[in-house]
């Protein structure tokens, strides 16, 4: 039976590539921003287009703050998957457009690139494993992701973070963690067959 994989849709947009990447490893995709439907899912990804700001924004008018959604999926151990914005809404605030509280699920802050440093970055970059986990089953060491962000993540503490990357000198927290929650900076949906077999490993630990 296909697992059910909600996508969380807050008026961001785009989602229509990880909702074909999701469907092609014969999973069941839903679109939705109803709460119920998020948390009886076996699996829910978190996309992220758009400013921080905004999206905070439309958390609220969707009904997500004042619902606590966030915290019932960390609490309940609902597998869930973020990202790129998707990971950096997680934090406790990013300074884009102005200092925005963020859903403050992991200690720490989003910051841009430093000044002088060409944004956004858009492109393939590696990341470097932190920590073994079964995200990373079956992807080599070096392994090329596609990124597009002119904003990265500054973790407060190390243990919540899985992988790094380093941009025009710049290293950042490239994917994340808490319990049952873990976020990429980059797209799988758009990194090729590696990008699919990140999905592939997410979609088997909802099982």
């Amino acid at each position: 039976m296909p697992l059910d994989i909600a996508i969380i849709d807050y008026n961001a947009g785009n989602l229509g590539s990880i909702y074909k990447a999701v469907k092609f490893l014969d999973a069941k995709p839903k679109i939705t921003n109803k709460v119920g439907e998020i948390l009886s899912a076996d699996g829910i990804i978190l996309p992220g287009v758009g400013a921080f700001g905004d999206c905070m924004d439309n958390f609220r008018k969707a009904g997500f703050i004042e619902k606590n959604l966030f915290e019932k999926i960390l609490e309940q151990e609902r597998p869930f998957l973020g990202i790129c914005l998707g990971l950096q809404m997680l934090f406790e605030e990013s300074e884009e457009m102005g200092i925005y509280k963020g859903l403050g699920l992991i200690k720490g802050k989003v910051i841009r690139f430093p000044q002088g440093v060409k944004c956004p970055q858009i492109g393939w970059n590696t990341i470097a494993k932190k920590q073994e986990h079964f995200i990373f089953k079956g992807i080599p060491d070096d392994t090329y992701f596609y990124f597009v962000h002119s904003y990265h993540a500054v973790c407060s503490k190390l243990e919540n973070i899985l992988a790094e990357t380093t941009y025009a000198g710049t290293m950042f927290p490239s994917m994340v963690i808490k319990k049952n929650i873990i976020a990429s900076q980059f797209h799988p949906e758009k990194s090729g067959k590696w990008g699919l077999k990140i999905l592939k490993n997410f979609l088997e630990s909802t099982n």
